[in-house]
């Protein structure tokens, strides 16, 4: 059977025009051409038959489209997922416009498309007529004087005496455009060359840089001198396209004032265009920028079908002024990451995080019991009690806890040993009856009493399957939505306005694109955990039932046997309730009693649940870069925070993993650590002394050490 085709209706050379009311984009100008696209159809395919019809290089060309409904965020085509899930998006309407941008490919010659070249072209301004000239001297090695340069018009001639290179610039009638009426493109000078490095100063660089570092915050030093290079020439090494950066930031520093001052009408327009959002903003005494909330209605809504359970966690802001974000992300029920809410703050505190909990309880405005994950030093227990009191469990993070536990035990025993009690450390964490758990730690005991009371002190109740009180499906650690850190990684360096923008566009396509493709869905169950159920199923098929008493069975396979309670969902190997699906054993029970094994799954992980968490969209924000002043709230004033990014580049600390503990030399005379027989001093009385073993540190009964 044929697969259905869609009309793309390919559009290049024309430029996008904004809708002043709603802020919607149209595409006016430039050449269409129709093409034909089915679900068989390869992105280098497409991008072939593009480049031809275009004639442009394929390397060099970018493809864009709107998703339907939506034309405030252009959505870019780079690989073959992203071109079947277009023609996805648009079987039902059987064509969609594309847009065709051709990029500058790497090549020895200048980029000379943006500056003067011929006679009738035509520019906006003087000032940008000037700019392009500028350039267009520094591409071809030159320098120039003006004979006439005023309002009217702009006459310049080669400054080297006797070459004709000369070029005429004025209004054109009855319009406020500036035409090239005259232009000599001869040289015939020599040496010129010399001359027009010494104007493309580090200023001018950071000019021509502004509008790409705008885009591409993390635009590197070495990717600015390399397009330099192709586009004018110019070899700059690696401090001065450092330094043009610099200055590009400051030239753009109004606009991350700007975006402070713009807090107080941006959280008023998220909650006008997306109605039951919650965003809200402090600042200091000093009116300077402390702290900004945000959760959109669709998060909100689509948390209440999720299981109640919070991973907390944050990351570090490399903007101009710094800051932190601190996110609360839940796992929706195909357990992929959802997005509920985030905010920025100046630093990362006890306070910052009681007031984000606090705004983050508004929001979901739920009795429900919900289960928090988060790492353990950060200040967050007590928020949690404060806050949400008995309505909550708090779970550590196994991964900071293992750090810590690593960090401590390293320079008094072997890489083996550190490597056997951490080991284990997991083993207890995840050992759902209390007896494992306990047979874990007697494992770490039996090497280190100390390291034995490191664990029992750091209070197993928040982070041991088996005592552990609330319900986190065996999510262990509290980075479960590292993609969502990874998008505000990539936008951090943007003004906070902006930034929140970028994020929100991200998680509405990431709303839209779920719902789409669970549409698709036919089993009951959500993918991932029906796959879960169907492994269970495979182990259940050669256990042996029997009936104990009313619901209770008992259930043996191998050399194991198991109680399953039915009308409780309990079983005693407790897989059933830590994961929420049945357990091989409790699949045994319900497939002797004839039942379906649907009606003992919980509701969470239904195709039906993940629908709906995907029910609701998330709308554009018009004016997210420029309000008009008579919009902004005059009576209040943000500014932006005292601290700011020290000069250089950041110093970046990796935190050694406890998955990859280093080995440490060990004597093989002395049996003593960090030397070798060659420095041991007890075998050549001088040298390197022993290192003072350090001792254990033994976390209190309330707090883990390091808590703030």
């Amino acid at each position: 059977m044929a697969t259905k085709k869609i009309i793309a209706i390919c559009q290049s050379g024309g430029e996008f025009v904004a809708n002043k009311d709603d802020g919607s984009l149209f595409y006016t100008g430039g050449e269409a051409y129709a093409l034909d696209l089915d679900h068989q159809t390869q992105l280098k395919d497409f991008k072939h038959e593009l480049a031809e019809t275009f004639q442009f290089s394929a390397r060099a060309l970018s493809i864009k489209y709107f998703l339907p409904g939506n034309r405030k965020t252009l959505i870019t085509i780079s690989k073959d997922k992203d071109l079947k899930r277009m023609v996805n998006f648009f079987k039902d309407t059987d064509q969609v416009e594309v847009f065709i941008i051709a990029e500058e490919e790497e090549a020895a010659a200048p980029n000379v498309s943006n500056m003067p070249a011929s006679v009738d072209q035509r520019f906006n301004t003087f000032a940008e007529f000037r700019e392009a000239l500028h350039k267009y001297s520094i591409a071809h090695g030159f320098t120039y004087k003006y004979k006439k340069n005023d309002s009217h018009r702009v006459t310049a001639k080669c400054k080297t005496e006797g070459c004709p290179w000369r070029i005429y610039a004025s209004r054109l009638a009855t319009t406020q455009l500036i035409c090239i009426k005259k232009m000599n493109p001869e040289h015939t000078c020599e040496g010129a060359t010399v001359k027009a490095g010494y104007r493309a100063t580090r200023g001018w660089i950071g000019n021509i840089i502004k509008e790409k570092l705008k885009v591409s915050p993390n635009y590197k030093p070495k990717d600015i001198a390399s397009d330099i290079k192709r586009e004018y020439g110019i070899q700059l090494n690696y401090t001065q396209a450092w330094r043009a950066k610099e200055i590009a930031r400051e030239q753009l520093q109004g606009s991350y004032k700007e975006a402070y001052s713009q807090l107080p009408f941006f959280c008023q327009n998220i909650m006008e265009t997306n109605p039951g959002s919650l965003a809200t903003f402090s600042t200091k005494e000093d009116s300077s920028f402390r702290r900004f909330f945000v959760s959109f209605h669709a998060s909100i809504s689509g948390f209440h079908q999720c299981r109640p359970l919070l991973f907390l966690d944050s990351t570090l802001l490399y903007s101009k002024y710094q800051g932190t974000l601190l996110a609360a992300t839940a796992a929706d029920g195909n357990d992929d990451f959802f997005p509920v809410a985030f905010a920025v703050v100046d630093e990362e505190t006890e306070d910052n995080w009681k007031w984000f909990l606090s705004e983050l309880k508004s929001a979901l405005s739920t009795s429900e019991h919900i289960t928090f994950v988060s790492d353990f030093q950060k200040g967050i227990k007590q928020s949690l009690i404060d806050i949400f009191g008995n309505e909550c469990n708090h779970g550590y993070c196994l991964r900071s806890l293992a750090e810590k536990l690593n960090k401590d035990l390293k320079g008094q025993f072997s890489h083996d040993a550190r490597r056997l009690m951490v080991q284990d450390f997991y083993a207890a964490a995840y050992a759902p009856k209390v007896e494992v758990f306990e047979r874990c730690a007697e494992n770490i005991k039996a090497i280190s009493i100390e390291a034995y009371d490191w664990v029992i002190r750091s209070q197993p109740e928040h982070w041991a399957n088996a005592i552990f009180g609330g319900a986190r499906y065996n999510h262990m650690t509290s980075n479960f939505g590292q993609q969502f850190y990874s998008w505000v990684s990539e936008v951090d360096e943007l003004p906070i306005t902006q930034m929140v923008d970028v994020l929100r566009g991200k998680i509405m396509e990431l709303i839209y694109r779920r719902r789409l493709e669970s549409s698709q869905w036919v089993t009951r169950l959500t993918p991932f955990m029906e796959d879960k159920l169907q492994l269970e199923m495979s182990k259940a098929r050669s256990f042996q039932v029997a009936l104990v008493h009313g619901s209770t069975f008992e259930v043996r396979g191998g050399e194991s046997v198991d109680i399953v309670d039915i009308d409780h969902w309990d079983c005693s190997c407790k897989g059933w309730q830590l994961m929420g699906l049945p357990c091989c054993h409790a699949i045994a029970v319900i497939n002797c009693l004839g039942r379906s094994l649907y009606d003992f799954c919980s509701r969470f992980f239904t195709t039906e649940s993940y629908r709906l968490t995907y029910t609701e969209s998330i709308n554009p924000i018009p004016n997210v870069e420029k309000p008009e002043r008579s919009e902004l709230h005059e009576a209040t004033i943000v500014t932006p925070p005292p601290t700011k990014r020290p000069p250089g580049r950041p110093k970046l600390k990796s935190a050694e993993s406890v998955d990859v503990i280093k080995r440490q030399l060990q004597c093989s005379k002395c049996k003593g650590l960090g030397h070798n027989k060659k420095t041991c001093y007890k075998v050549n009385g001088v040298g390197v002394e022993e290192p003072e073993t350090p001792t254990l540190t033994v976390l209190g009964t309330d707090e883990p050490e390091g808590s703030s």
